[in-house]
């Protein structure tokens, strides 16, 4: 499990516990970006004292997506079968974890997801679901993704998955991030599965979601869609033009 992390100190270690009591087996990278907090440290501390926990330290805060690249690409590199996003402040409940693995035997991506019948979220204000919500909405109908959660980061992916959608053409490091990699993965016609979770909002420490992030990822997912629409068009122009 790749978890990126700035400015966790309050929540790293009990997280990592979860993790490791819910699936023993399972090994995190701990990707941190340089938090001024300490995180760092204390994720050192942690694997010292265990094997299942790695630690890669990044000089500065380059957008989650970039975090995940980082350590995508070293997981890859240490030849895992099976890559999967967690966050390290709780809200991804690491208890619900076999649940994402036991999907993963129909699929080449599970996404952990809030809007499917049986997900749900807790301590979130009216306005910050009707945002997710509508995000999730609008990215279904512009890009046309089949899937309830485009925005959620709770997820598993086979090793062939990473690497049948180019990795190292992803441009996105905010967000938008894991809008872009679940739009990748219907597009190269993958298995996709959606298993329901309960999301519950951080109680320490501060959300790194703000009115920038979300304006970069409608920004981003519409230039998606009209560039869809375009390569679409073209597509149908060369076809009549075959045929005739």
């Amino acid at each position: 499990m790749v978890m990126p992390t700035y400015n966790e100190a309050d929540n790293l270690a009990w997280v990592l516990g979860r993790v490791r009591a819910a699936v023993p087996d399972a090994d995190v990278l701990v990707v941190d970006d340089g938090s001024p907090d300490g995180t760092g440290a204390i994720a050192d501390r942690i694997a010292a004292d265990d094997e299942h926990v790695q630690v890669v330290h990044r000089s500065a805060k380059a957008g989650l997506g970039a975090a995940y690249l980082h350590g995508f690409t070293v997981a890859l590199e240490q030849g895992y079968g099976v890559i999967g996003e967690i966050d390290a402040d709780g809200s991804h409940q690491p208890e619900q974890l076999p649940a994402l693995v036991a999907a993963l035997d129909e699929a080449d991506l599970v996404i952990g997801s809030r809007w499917v019948p049986g997900g749900s979220v807790v301590n979130w204000p009216l306005h910050r679901k009707a945002l997710s919500v509508g995000g999730n909405l609008y990215a279904r109908a512009v890009l046309g993704i089949p899937v309830r959660d485009v925005t959620a980061g709770y997820r598993l992916f086979r090793r062939a998955t990473l690497e049948r959608i180019e990795l190292d053409t992803v441009e996105s490091t905010g967000y938008c991030f894991q809008t872009d990699l679940a739009w990748r993965a219907a597009r190269a016609g993958l298995r996709i599965v959606e298993v329901p979770i309960e999301f519950v909002e951080r109680t320490s420490g501060r959300s790194k979601m703000d009115r920038s992030v979300a304006t970069e990822s409608l920004r981003r997912i519409t230039r998606w869609g009209l560039e869809e629409r375009v390569r679409q068009v073209r597509g149908v122009v060369s076809r009549v033009r075959r045929a005739g």
